[in-house]
């Protein structure tokens, strides 16, 4: 109980502390997924704290999906499967604020989707199931109608590249495009959507589902680099009318 006292220093909330402390826990397996973890009174004692800040530093871990509560008699506090999902979903977030900061430049986005995607549908080639082509397939006739919104057409470019990363076999990989896709595409889609012809983004979807299905890995790639190609033009475009719109300062 000492040592855990002295790791609770005073350069951080104390519940912060321990909200580390329990998640270093669980990252190393001492405590184990469906894992119910000590009750506040014996977590508060063992860190020589009030209950009211164990339950906050329970509520840090419940935001990073670490943990879920649990009521009734077999109620408590229990430690949560590791989800691709939960875990993606907080690194977009963040990715996504930096491409609206403009930490993330045109060329950096370009060259990050255009290794990683290469990658995909390179792997995508070789590995996708028949369920795995059938899945980019329903989306991409999604895709193709006229009648839907800029909304949903951003969302269903999203997930078509989703369903390729899921292609690949790869759950690694599938993670990281989690975090490319929803946070890269939608953040350029929303800056360029005025610009870009549709049928022309559609077509080129098109390409790589028929290089996909035809286990041409060289043909894949060469479709999606014409897709990212076209897209860092359109978004090229888009910010070039974008500071033309923006007000000129002029010098008194």
């Amino acid at each position: 109980m000492e040592e855990a006292k002295q790791a609770v220093q005073a350069t951080k909330s104390l519940a912060h502390q321990i909200a580390t402390a329990l998640q270093q826990e669980i990252v190393q397996g001492a405590l184990s997924v469906e894992a119910r973890l000590p009750s506040e009174a014996e977590i508060a004692q063992r860190f020589g704290v009030s209950q009211p800040t164990v339950r906050e530093a329970l509520k840090i871990l419940a935001a990073k999906k670490l943990v879920r509560s649990k009521r009734g008699p077999n109620g408590g506090v229990f430690v949560n499967a590791p989800s691709l999902t939960a875990a993606s979903q907080m690194l977009q977030e963040m990715t996504t604020w930096f491409v609206g900061l403009g930490v993330f430049g045109l060329n950096e986005i370009v060259e990050a989707r255009l290794l990683l995607g290469r990658t995909c549908v390179q792997l995508a080639a070789e590995r996708a199931t028949a369920d795995d082509l059938e899945s980019i397939e329903v989306t991409l006739e999604a895709f193709e109608r006229d009648d839907i919104s800029d909304e949903e057409f951003c969302r269903l470019d999203v997930a078509f590249h989703h369903a390729i990363a899921q292609a690949t076999g790869n759950n690694e990989l599938r993670f990281i495009m989690l975090v490319v896709n929803d946070s890269l595409i939608p953040a350029t889609n929303m800056i360029s959507f005025r610009f870009r012809e549709r049928g022309r983004v559609v077509s080129l979807h098109a390409d790589i589902l028929k290089a996909l299905r035809a286990r041409d890995a060289s043909a894949a790639t060469a479709a999606f680099e014409e897709l990212i190609a076209y897209q860092s033009s359109v978004y090229e475009k888009a910010l070039s009318a974008r500071q033309g719109d923006a007000p000129q300062r002029h010098e008194a």
